[in-house]
């Protein structure tokens, strides 16, 4: 379903998760409006993206999943639980996938994570922006 053409767009939290598995080469540069890939389904993920959501409340009672979202300069940005919320980003550089970078997102809008700069940053478009600005 990943290479299927894109059906109507949708809104983050209701995406389908398409099982299908795919590797790093295949993943798409802007994110997917249709769907979700889960980490489960990346064949090169490491352990640290499969369990990204442990530490994240469930929703609603479902354990939240692992989403790929897009590709930002050189890295593979992934989300960890809900597009409102509580929610853990990571950013897994592509040629190098144990270079991590993570973005803890709390429910009040507050945010904390180191870039690849080197600065740790509270708001998530400067954290993004580190990613873009750093290869």
């Amino acid at each position: 379903m990943v290479n299927a053409p894109p059906g109507p767009s949708l809104p983050a939290d209701l995406r389908p998760f398409d099982e299908t598995p795919i590797h790093t080469s295949e993943l798409p540069d802007t994110p997917m409006r249709d769907r979700n890939v889960p980490a489960e389904a990346w064949i090169e993920a490491p352990a640290a993206l499969l369990t990204a959501g442990d530490d994240i409340p469930d929703v609603d009672g479902v354990p939240v999943r692992t989403a790929y979202k897009r590709r930002l300069g050189m890295w593979l940005l992934w989300r960890a639980g809900p597009a409102r919320g509580d929610a853990l980003y990571m950013a897994l550089h592509s040629g190098d996938l144990l270079r991590i970078h993570r973005f803890r997102l709390y429910a009040d809008g507050y945010g904390e994570g180191t870039g690849p700069d080197g600065l740790e940053h509270g708001r998530f478009r400067d954290w993004k922006r580190s990613l873009v600005d750093t290869p």
